[in-house]
């Protein structure tokens, strides 16, 4: 009973008191109809159904006895506070309501019968049942369906007559047909036993309260818990929790009223603990966390300075660790079921202070637990029924309430018999199971740090446990959290127990890197211990056995030697490899290349740095970089010759330099350092490589280069008086690129930009050589640099012959042109014609490659060189053209008339910096002709939706200036504008001189064409002028064929000397009310010149010219 199970919490104080009803009558095993009912009551039961707690007992069970009621407390003098069997006896043995199933119609034919067997069983249930107050209540199984109340007399009649033989009353009797509906009849009788069982409860606490004042508070303080307890648990029963929350608090403010001493100091804190963790589960259930965790607080402050007996010690720890593991349990519970908790405020703080009480039980244990004692015969914890009459009392001494013990002896021989239970308690895994809680608690919340503080408690308590495999995994987990966070303390603590464990396991590698790391410059071990575990690390290089940890369990200390002999016998496991990357070793690595880049032409230059942090020089044997291509490996390693090893000494950079020939296949790729291996030990021994990946360092190197630079920022140039480089200053360069020679050529360009667009633009490149030897295979390749704009490789032609245009298909770039070879100082020329066909800026890229013998300390290899050129040239057009339509008497058209006369003009504007000559230029015209001698021209038909017409085509042919006679001739087109048509239904012109002269006659011919298939009617009218008198038709109507002329002819008379507006002729065509008189007056002259009037020359005149 004492052993580590009685502090675990009573399973009927931690469920939720549910109403207890007993179902009498039924056969549920071979009675379908009973099953199909016991079924509803009990099966997939919801939340919303109401909370009572069913069970089928026979009609003939024997219910608890119930004791002679007191009629006074007067000489009673309490044995106990509670009594174990109390709570289970309420929840599970005596019921609130017991209910009989009869299965009986109202129109059964053996009524009377059937009757008078129901009342006796219900007589025989209430004999059992003898002194309590239990309900009992009969429910009639029917085959039909019941009318409703009122309709059915017989029933009515009947029902009143089973109530009197049963001695019920109506509300006790129900009915319960057997039909489809069976469930929700079942949720009617289930409301209906669960009013009859608050009305028992209620009973009951009343029944409780009603002792209060039989009760003394001299003799009868332990009455007062009791009762406060029994009622707030009749009232969790009865459902009414604030009610039960209320009595709860009254109950615990009452116990520590209770006067407490070493015999009943354990009763008193064993229902305290129990009072407390009905409060703290209440106030979660309504809400209240807050309340719970004050409540929580207070319990712990009045309890926890309530030890007992100074022997006994452990067990107030291990009922502290219990009373927090419980209130853990709690706070997890409410949270599952939607409370939220905080990084500050959750469960697992509760569960670390459960394993702290319990670490403080183990210890405690370990002092007063004396291993020799033997256990005490008889068995003072032995009790005749088997278990403790009231909870929290001793067995040898039940019910005994006096300040001293009654038995002194018996007392020893009872806390003997505890001593030697409590040794075979398994503390370890109690302590690692809170843990384990508290770091999922941890781990949820983000509270790394406090996990990781837990993990290593649950190392070392697998440690004490024996169980090595289980703490080195868990220590070698957080000690990345350690070396992350730099906590070198912690983490030697860590590495010190670690270390225990690989020795007392025998593992080999683990011991190995242990020593390592705590031989480092993270160790904050003293320099004894540090040569002590040099010297097992030596051993164990040697293929011999270590001496054993301090603080080593002597008995698991042997058994550990002779598994290191073991290990020792073995063949076969004598090389180890181990990646210190993660780590913090006692060998310190760092690697460069000398330089991120290497031309091919030079060797490739690598420095390794080595360094020990342990207290004595230690040897190895072999250091090798493996590099990304394995073929240069072979070049990058140092082994020991002979007996000689290599040595690094304790605090000293030793430096090892490495160099090779890149291969000219290589040229363009980068090389990288994959990691570096250092072998310790011999094959005589045991050969264990240590390997870093990349360049070296370790878990501390990125912080301490950080602070070396903050340093030598701060310092200056204090580090060059130095003769040894600082270690922490060295920088890793694990990369280098192989680049090709430095060519020894020159390449220039010789070009006039800008580029005219779609002239054969010459590029002039001039190579000179200014190699020692011959430059062999000389290739250019020329033309539009790749990565640009798409559309431009589609409009830029590169070639190399001048004397025609190059076409669409000719490339954006020509590759690998062949030069020949080149002499040392030799010059060559090559021209390049660029064709660019849009304008904008174009970068062109001129790449000279070939190759050249050389040697590279003493191997001859091929290298081959190139060198690049690039221009940016702009490309602008030659020339701008602008073309207008204009009449025969060179006025802007908007329109061009068919078949009428009209002029093009074209400008051209030269938009180029250098002179261009133009050779030709020529039209084409699509819709009309020309005669450009004789003026004439004219539009044909064209039938056009739109009323447009295209024009044509203007094409010149030009070439720069400064280009050659052979050069061919650019052709630039020029397409013309379009122009709007428009047709005339009559088209009228005029003859008349070049000028008339003042009170001369000037005669004027009106020509008038009718230009349409119709007969056209002409009305003229000749408006007067200031300027002239006029002779001729003033006013006339013509009537003009299709496609014949009418003349008329007017004599003008000019009045006045000068440009004068000529009459203006009016003219309309009634049949073609469209066309009005500006239309057709625009065909004709508008203004004359006038001469004065001339006089007679006489001879005298003529003589004096």
């Amino acid at each position: 009973m004492m052993a580590g199970s009685q502090w675990e919490l009573p399973p009927e104080l931690c469920c939720r008191p549910m109403a207890f009803v007993a179902l009498t009558g039924l056969d549920v095993v071979y009675n379908a109809v009973h099953r199909a009912i016991w079924d509803a009551f009990c099966a997939n039961r919801r939340a919303d159904r109401v909370p009572i707690s069913f069970k089928v007992l026979p009609g003939d069970h024997e219910y608890p006895k119930c004791r002679t009621k007191r009629t006074s407390y007067e000489w009673y003098i309490p044995k106990g506070i509670l009594k174990t069997g109390w709570m289970n006896k309420h929840l599970n043995l005596v019921p609130a309501l017991v209910v009989l199933f009869y299965e009986l119609d109202w129109d059964d034919p053996q009524w009377k019968e059937k009757q008078s067997e129901c009342a006796t069983k219900v007589e025989i249930v209430r004999t059992s049942l003898q002194g309590r107050n239990t309900k009992v209540a009969v429910v009639l199984i029917q085959k039909k369906t019941p009318l409703p109340p009122g309709e059915d007399l017989v029933a009515s009649e009947r029902a009143a007559a089973l109530c009197n033989a049963c001695d019920l009353s109506g509300k006790s009797l129900f009915v319960l047909p057997h039909t489809d509906h069976l469930v929700g009849y079942i949720i009617r009788l289930e409301n209906a036993f669960y009013e009859h069982s608050q009305t028992y409860y209620y009973t009951e606490i009343r029944r409780v309260k009603s002792h209060k004042e039989f009760l003394n508070k001299t003799t009868h303080q332990l009455l007062f818990v009791r009762h406060q307890f029994k009622i707030a648990f009749f009232s969790e029963l009865k459902q009414d929790t604030q009610n039960a929350l209320k009595y709860y608090r009254t109950a615990y403010s009452l116990v520590h009223e209770l006067r407490a001493h070493e015999t009943n100091m354990l009763e008193i804190k064993t229902m305290a603990g129990f009072i407390n963790y009905k409060i703290c589960r209440l106030c979660f259930q309504h809400n209240t966390p807050l309340d719970a965790i004050a409540q929580f607080r207070k319990h712990i402050d009045l309890c926890k300075k309530k030890i007992g007996s100074a022997e006994l010690a452990f067990e107030h720890a291990a009922w502290m660790s219990k009373q927090f593991q419980s209130f853990g349990e709690l706070f997890d519970e409410a949270i599952k079921l939607g409370l939220t908790a905080i990084q500050t405020q959750n469960p697992g703080f509760y569960y670390q202070q459960a394993a702290c009480y319990s670490q403080d039980r183990k210890q405690m244990a370990q002092q007063l637990c004396q291993a020799g004692a033997t256990y005490p015969t008889p068995d003072p914890l032995d009790t005749q029924s088997g278990g403790l009459d009231f909870y929290g009392q001793r067995s040898w001494r039940q019910g005994h309430q006096s300040i001293d013990p009654p038995d002194a002896e018996k007392e020893k021989t009872g806390i003997v018999a505890l001593q030697i239970k409590e040794r075979d308690v398994p503390h370890s895994e109690l302590i690692i199971a809170l843990l384990s809680n508290a770091v999922a608690q941890f781990k949820k919340y983000k509270c790394p740090r406090m996990k990781s503080h837990l993990m290593v408690q649950m190392g070392e308590e697998y440690y004490h446990a024996k169980d090595y495999t289980k703490a080195l995994k868990l220590l070698d987990y957080v000690m990345c959290d350690y070396r992350t966070e730099r906590w070198w303390g912690l983490l030697t603590a860590i590495l010190t127990t670690a270390l225990r464990c690989a020795y007392l396991m025998a593992s080999v590698k683990d011991y190995i890197i242990y020593c390592m790391e705590l031989l480092g410059r993270a160790s904050t071990l003293k320099e004894e211990q540090k040569s002590r575990i040099e010297k097992n690390l030596i051993k164990v290089l040697m293929n011999e056995v270590p001496e054993a940890e301090p603080e080593c369990d002597p008995a698991s200390a042997t058994a550990a030697k002779a598994l290191w002999n073991d290990r020792m016998a073995l063949s076969g496991s004598n090389e180890l490899s181990i990646e210190v990357q993660d780590y913090i070793p006692f060998i310190q690595c760092k690697a460069k290349f000398l330089s991120p880049s290497f031309h091919v032409d030079q060797p490739i230059q690598l420095q390794v740095f080595l360094r020990a942090d342990c207290p004595h020089p230690v040897s190895f044997n072999k250091l090798a970089v493996s590099l990304s291509n394995q073929e240069y490996n072979q070049w990058c390693v140092v082994e020991s010759s002979g007996q000689d090893s290599m040595s690094l000494l304790p605090g000293k950079t030793k430096c090892y330099n490495f160099s090779f020939v890149a291969k000219t296949e290589d040229v363009g790729k980068k090389i990288e350092m994959t990691g570096i291996e250092v072998m310790l030990g011999s094959d005589s021994g045991r050969c264990v490589f240590l390997s870093w990946r990349g360049a070296g360092g370790d878990a501390a190197s990125t912080h301490e280069a950080l602070l070396a630079s903050r340093s030598s920022r701060r310092w200056g140039r204090g580090a060059e008086a130095r003769q040894e480089p600082d270690w922490d200053s060295l920088t890793m360069q694990h990369s280098t690129m192989i680049i090709s020679r430095v060519p020894k050529i020159s390449v220039q360009l010789s070009h006039q930009p800008p580029v005219l667009n779609n002239e054969m633009y010459c590029i002039s490149l001039t190579v000179q050589s200014q190699e020692e030897g011959v430059a062999k295979d000389v290739k250019l390749t020329a033309g539009l640099k790749p990565g640009q704009d798409a559309n431009l490789s589609q409009t830029t032609h590169v070639t190399l012959d001048c004397l025609k245009v190059c076409d669409d298909n000719a490339p954006a770039l020509l590759p690998d042109i062949p030069l020949g070879d080149l002499k040392p100082g030799e010059k060559l020329e090559k021209c390049v014609y660029v064709r660019c066909v849009t304008t904008g800026p174009r970068v062109f890229l001129f790449h000279v490659a070939y190759s050249i013998d050389t040697t590279v300390e003493g191997r001859q290899i091929i290298c081959k060189c190139h060198k690049d050129e690039t221009v940016t040239i702009e490309t602008v057009v030659p020339f701008e053209v602008s073309v207008k339509f204009v009449s025969t008497k060179f006025e802007p058209l908007e329109r061009v008339a068919v078949d009428i006369p009209f002029l093009l003009m074209t400008d051209i504007l030269s938009s180029s910096p250098w002179p261009v000559l133009l050779a030709s230029s020529s039209l084409q015209l699509l819709t009309m002709t020309s005669n450009t001698p004789q003026l004439q021209s004219q539009l044909e038909q064209v039938t056009n939706g739109n009323n447009t017409a295209a024009t044509g085509q203007y094409l010149i042919s030009w070439r720069r200036q400064s280009s050659s006679p052979e050069s061919p001739l650019i052709q630039t087109t020029v397409t013309l504008p379009h122009v709007l048509l428009e047709s005339v239904p009559l088209y009228i012109h005029a003859d008349l001189p070049s000028f008339g002269r003042v009170r001369e006659s000037l005669p004027v011919r009106y020509h008038i064409e009718n230009r349409t298939t119709l007969v056209q009617e002409v009305e003229m009218a000749v408006e007067p002028s200031d300027a002239f008198m006029f002779s001729g038709l003033k006013q006339v109507r013509l009537r003009i064929l299709p496609g014949s002329e009418q003349q008329m002819l007017y004599n003008y008379y000019p009045l006045m000397a000068g440009y004068q507006t000529l009459p203006q002729l009016n003219i309309s065509l009634p049949r073609c009310p469209t066309t009005n008189t500006h239309t057709l007056r625009r065909f004709l002259p508008q203004r004359i010149f006038v001469k004065p009037q001339g006089r007679q020359l006489d001879d005298a005149s003529i003589a004096a010219a």
